[in-house]
């Protein structure tokens, strides 16, 4: 038998270096987490007050915000460290390769501004019926009788859950008496 001998294998070729990608952005949020969870500490140190019967002091809700938006924060921080970076959402049913559709977009601030401006008069109850209606017109929604039913059970809804719940009372407007 006749030994074929092979050329010597070429050395590998080196890998190409890469280099890390920093996220700027992911720090930057890490530190406008950290600022934010600060000044909630802080301001918790402020409170005072309070009734003797209270279990917890005032500043016990701020402080368990501040802290957890200050661990959040360093997790951020570290995460980025090691090298997490965010990657573009894969758009399963949105065309990504569209853009913003301003026209939508200035609608929702339309109908947003219209509820800001008319909840003192007419009050939540309409402007949160009205807020949903306009929300899902513009969405897309052209069930009129529907949306309106569920603007008003939303709407009447969170009225009563934060007045009865909450102890909160939303603008009643033009229904003052009535609700």
């Amino acid at each position: 038998m006749s030994q074929q001998h092979a050329a010597p294998a070429a050395p590998p070729a080196p890998e190409p270096t890469r280099h890390r990608v920093v996220d700027t952005a992911q720090y930057a949020m890490a530190a406008f987490l950290a600022v934010a969870g600060g000044y909630v500490v802080y301001n918790g140190t402020q409170l005072r007050g309070g009734l003797s019967a209270d279990f917890l002091p005032p500043s016990t809700f701020a402080y368990v915000v501040g802290g957890v938006l200050l661990v959040l924060a360093v997790l951020l921080a570290v995460a980025t460290a090691r090298g997490d970076v965010a990657e573009a959402e894969e758009g399963e049913d949105v065309d990504l390769s569209g853009g913003t559709d301003v026209r939508t977009l200035g609608l929702l601030v339309a109908v947003l501004c219209v509820n800001v401006f008319l909840i003192e008069v007419l009050g939540w109850a309409i402007t949160g019926a009205i807020l949903f209606t306009g929300a899902a017109w513009v969405l897309g929604s052209r069930h009129w009788v529907r949306d309106i039913a569920l603007g008003v059970a939303l709407s009447v809804g969170t009225f009563y859950a934060f007045y009865v719940g909450l102890g909160v009372p939303l603008p009643a407007g033009i229904l003052n008496g009535v609700l």
